[in-house]
């Protein structure tokens, strides 16, 4: 089973901003949801745990490992989609100061990339081998810690779906989702399940 999960929530302003791989870290509640985690899932259950090598995965990761000794292996390959001179903007920020990238990424989300950042075309071209790299032989049960474009590029391409639906799948903060292999087909058995709720 991998145990696919979106890091805790971060520290932010009010206004909403592309964070992308800005480094931010946890904020007092993603420091919580991470030990809800912690207490649901013990890292002792997991054949390995990966993580993105960004501040806000890696203390969620390394908070569920807990006192258990396992280790964390930090992927830079698994960070979050790089949204170039966009990245700490506002929206209203970027629709203010890039209104004609802003209408072309309205139009072709999947392939649209902001200056010197990446699309999201690019963004499954980087994670879809590090994720294959990652379940290849799998026996155990694996933990991986990432983003919301990495997770759900990483849905997308399990579920065979078309990255321009990628908006469609929620992954909020703190958010598991669980995928399980059957020979060689994906099962998505949960999707986006928050660390309140009594699972498992």
């Amino acid at each position: 089973m991998i145990y696919l999960l979106r890091h805790g929530e971060i520290k932010q302003g009010e206004e909403r901003r592309f964070v992308g791989q800005f480094d931010l870290p946890l904020n007092e509640n993603g420091l919580h949801q991470a030990r809800l985690w912690q207490q649901k899932l013990k890292s002792g259950l997991f054949e390995k745990m990966y993580a993105s090598d960004l501040s806000r995965a890696r203390q969620t990761a390394l908070i569920i490992a807990g006192n258990h000794q396992k280790k964390v292996h930090l992927l830079p390959a698994l960070r979050e989609i790089n949204l170039g001179e966009w990245e700490g903007m506002s929206v209203a920020e970027v629709q203010a100061r890039y209104p004609e990238d802003w209408q072309r990424r309205e139009k072709d989300l999947v392939t649209f990339r902001p200056p010197r950042g990446e699309s999201f075309r690019d963004l499954a071209l980087r994670i879809e081998p590090v994720f294959n790299q990652i379940v290849q032989g799998l026996e155990g049960d694996i933990l991986i810690v990432a983003h919301a474009g990495v997770n759900r590029v990483i849905l997308c391409h399990v579920l065979g779906m078309d990255l321009a639906n990628l908006f469609r799948l929620g992954q909020d903060y703190g958010s598991l989702n669980l995928l399980e292999r059957n020979k060689d087909d994906w099962q998505v058995v949960a999707m986006n399940i928050p660390p309140d709720l009594c699972y498992p």
